[in-house]
């Protein structure tokens, strides 16, 4: 791991702790003095943000309604309690947690009592996190799944109990129709299943970009293709960041800052991705009304379709048809051909033909079902063996980055990364392997009274590098890189 250079110091400008009260109006405690670290993470595998908190104090410092006490005893803290937070990073970035955005102390943890200061931890998160334990998911749901994520975030969910979040959803449009019953699930928990079966609308039918991502950012709820969050067109990249040897500030150029630190990760486990059928798979599709069964393969092999001669029997891998999207210049797949052409993973499932019919009353239901009585309610043997292979090849590259705090970044934000090229002089030569476009998976905003930094995981799903804006671009850095010597640092 390269060396870690300078950063800059953020501020927090507001971290005042109120008390539980019904109707509000209780006390309120000050703890910026005694905050000593702030950690705020974004996941796009985590359904809510979340943020920690170290405190350091003695108990001398007055704190606002409650005196000379500590913050634990002074409200005291029981878990729930609402706190308005503010911080920034060095040029004015602001994160605000006020108003329908408040975070709630989760849970306080790691309390080491001494003589004269207590050290502690603690962790907030979002009304929504509570709200999801609290409710279930109970009746029918019609029509599309991009409309139902809407309302299962923002209404009721059951006698007046749900989510009803007042943040902003930021929603991709579903392709067809899938009807259910939440069967007492929780909200979250039918979100990231419906994630699952979500084709986005201009696809244009079943199988074309199958997956999608649940996940909340400091903007709000995402529901998102993960074709759309790799296509730069649709999530334009929100700067470009290169490894420097130097003390010199890229950003009065092409690139938005840099690299502060950085680790590749070369873990491989081909096994396992032989066992989570990454490459190709086989799933069994069991059609129980009309007593027959479907075999769909799927591999990342070019689209091919033949017949086995075996009545109720197919094989085929149409559901790879068309584009698909990918932040590397190499296409799929990443593996030799004798380890993707033979079936690694087998699944089985029951189409759901004649289940949850479309219709308002019963009577339409019946009616529909006569008119097309072996009609899936969702065609899910095209979409989610593509669906599959989407998630598992989504983290075949990953890099972990540290920049200068930056505030402005989110998780699924598209980032271009330029690193050096192996060598044991000093070089001006980018990596072109592992340099290139990126997908912020997860992030950490780290603030101290003396620095501030942005921790990045960074994923994509092929290897070699697209261009980051246009030929001029990178004519540009190519001159930066030319101009500055050994900017690199092998």
């Amino acid at each position: 791991m390269a060396t870690k250079q300078s950063s800059l110091a953020g501020n927090i400008r507001e971290f005042e702790i109120f008390q539980a009260k019904e109707g509000g109006g209780g006390k309120s405690i000050d703890a910026s003095e005694a905050i000593v670290d702030i950690k705020y993470y974004e996941d796009v595998l985590s359904n809510s943000v979340s943020m920690t908190a170290t405190v350091v104090e003695s108990g001398e410092t007055d704190k606002k309604d409650v005196g000379n006490v500590g913050i634990l005893d002074g409200l005291p803290i029981r878990g729930g309690e609402p706190a308005h937070i503010v911080i920034e990073d060095h040029d004015k970035n602001k994160l605000k947690f006020k108003r329908d955005n408040k975070l709630y102390v989760n849970r306080v943890k790691n309390v080491l009592p001494g003589t004269s200061k207590d050290v502690y931890s603690i962790d907030f998160a979002p009304r929504e996190l509570f709200a999801n334990e609290q409710c279930r998911v109970v009746r029918r749901y019609d029509g599309k799944i991009s409309d139902n994520i809407r309302e299962i975030l923002s209404k009721e969910t059951s006698k007046g109990v749900g989510i009803k979040t007042k943040k902003k959803l930021d929603i991709d449009e579903t392709a067809l129709k899938f009807n259910f019953i939440g069967n007492d699930r929780k909200p979250f928990y039918v979100c990231t299943w419906l994630a699952s079966k979500s084709v986005p609308a201009e696809a244009g039918k079943v199988g074309g970009a199958a997956g999608y991502l649940f996940y909340e950012t400091y903007d709000g709820f995402k529901f998102k293709s993960i074709d759309v969050l790799f296509d730069k067109k649709k999530n334009k990249p929100k700067g470009n960041y290169i490894f420097t040897n130097t003390d010199d500030n890229p950003k009065s150029g092409q690139y938005k800052g840099k690299i502060l630190s950085y680790e590749i990760d070369r873990d491989i486990d081909l096994q396992n991705q032989l066992v989570i059928g990454a490459y190709s798979n086989r799933t069994l599709f069991f059609d129980f009304k009309a007593y027959s069964y479907q075999v769909q393969n799927f591999s990342v092999d070019p689209p091919i379709e033949k017949s086995e001669g075996e009545e109720g029997e197919r094989t085929s891998n149409d559901s790879s048809k068309g584009k698909i999207e990918t932040l590397g210049k190499d296409d799929l797949p990443l593996v030799a051909p004798e380890f993707r052409k033979p079936i690694s993973r087998l699944m089985n499932r029951v189409l759901d033909i004649g289940v949850l019919v479309e219709g308002k009353t019963t009577k339409e239901q019946l009616e529909k079902d006569k008119e097309k009585p072996l009609e899936p309610n969702f065609d899910v043997s095209k979409s989610m063996v593509q669906s599959v292979m989407r998630y598992n090849q989504m983290f075949s590259i990953k890099i972990n980055i540290m920049i200068a705090g930056d505030f402005s970044l989110r998780a699924g934000d598209l980032i271009h990364c330029e690193f050096p090229k192996l060598s044991t002089e000093p070089n001006t030569q980018v990596n072109k392997k592992s340099g290139g476009l990126y997908m912020i998976a997860s992030l950490c905003h780290n603030i101290t009274p003396q620095e501030t930094y942005t921790s990045l995981t960074l994923v994509r799903d092929t290897f070699g590098r697209k261009p980051f804006r246009s030929a001029k671009h990178d004519k540009a850095s190519r001159d930066y890189q030319n101009a500055k010597g050994d900017v690199l640092l092998s």
